[in-house]
Parts: structure tokens; C-alpha cells; sequence
């Protein structure tokens, strides 16, 4: 199976500007997008609640933790699906120094990515009024016409029926 180039991330960690929204969104409330990235993804969307929660157990226990676990988990796998070019010591520098900036690559990331072209179909389709062609009846032995109508020898025309009827 050939594997597909590596490529780059659609926005760099720091282009703010290419799109505003998100970055506002990160900055006023980031715990709020950081779920909405992690539940885009397809993961839960309360797992970027362990980068508040376990760094503080951690540092109630005395063991020093830097990197954030959610924030640097899915940087690894959203590079990972997408075919992302980075490694994880850059990933590990991201999401220590960088977590905001990081979440909101990879919202902008997913944006891009869940972008659907619009696919138009258009299908030429031709209507013909059909309508059988004319035949032209030979009369066949044996058939007697009466009053306009064929019939077969020994079977009275439907005139003869309605005639019958009527009287």
C-alpha cells in the first residue's frame, strides 16, 4: 500500500488572523473550544478537562507534569489522520508553551478539513412522447367486417350486444 506525502498544516500555530473567530473563541473561552476540538474529532468531548485537572493532581502529589495530556495527545493523533508533517518533541513544545495556540490550530485544521465541496449533478435527460407507430391491419382469412368492425366468423360484433341490451 503507498503511503500518501506528508503535508502541512493549513494555518501555522501563530496565524491568528487567517481567521478571527477562532482565535476569539480560544481567547475568551478556551475550555469551551478546546471541547468543541476534541468532540469535532470524534474523542469525547470532556477530555481536554484532564489538562486543568491532572497537571493540579499531579502537583498535589508532587510529581511535576508539564505536558498536557489531552492537548498533546490530539495534536499527535489529528497529525497522525491527516498526514500532518511534525514529530512529537515539536508536538511535546507545542502544547507546553503554546496549548492555546495549539487548540486553535487545530480548530482551524478541522474547519478546513470538514469543509464538503459541493458536488453538482447534472444529468441530460431526454423526454420522448412516445406513441406507437401506425400499423396497417391486412384482414386474415376467415374474418367478416361489419359495420366498420372486424370480427372473427361465429362471434357477434359489440353492436350487436348494445343492440340486444337496448331492446
Amino acid at each position: 500500500m503507498a503511503t500518501q506525502p506528508l503535508v502541512e498544516w493549513e494555518t501555522g500555530l501563530c496565524d491568528c488572523f487567517e481567521e478571527v473567530s477562532t482565535c476569539c473563541y480560544g481567547f475568551w473561552c478556551f475550555p469551551c473550544l478546546a471541547c468543541t476540538v476534541s468532540g469535532r474529532f470524534g474523542e469525547n468531548y470532556c477530555l481536554p478537562l484532564c489538562d486543568i485537572c491532572v497537571p493540579a493532581i499531579f502537583a498535589a502529589c508532587a510529581i511535576p507534569l508539564f505536558a498536557p495530556p489531552a492537548g498533546l495527545s490530539m495534536r499527535v493523533a489529528m497529525r497522525n489522520r491527516y498526514g500532518i508533517k511534525g514529530s512529537i518533541c515539536k508536538d511535546i513544545a507545542v502544547a507546553c508553551f503554546c496549548g492555546c495556540c495549539s487548540w486553535c490550530q487545530m480548530h482551524r485544521e478541522l474547519k478546513h478539513r470538514k469543509k464538503t465541496p459541493t458536488v453538482v449533478n447534472v444529468q441530460n435527460t431526454t423526454v420522448f412522447a412516445t406513441q406507437p407507430a401506425p400499423v396497417m391491419m391486412m384482414q386474415p382469412q376467415g374474418f367478416v367486417t361489419q359495420q366498420g368492425f372486424v370480427t372473427q366468423q361465429g362471434v357477434r360484433p359489440y353492436s350487436y350486444l348494445i343492440r340486444k341490451i337496448t331492446t
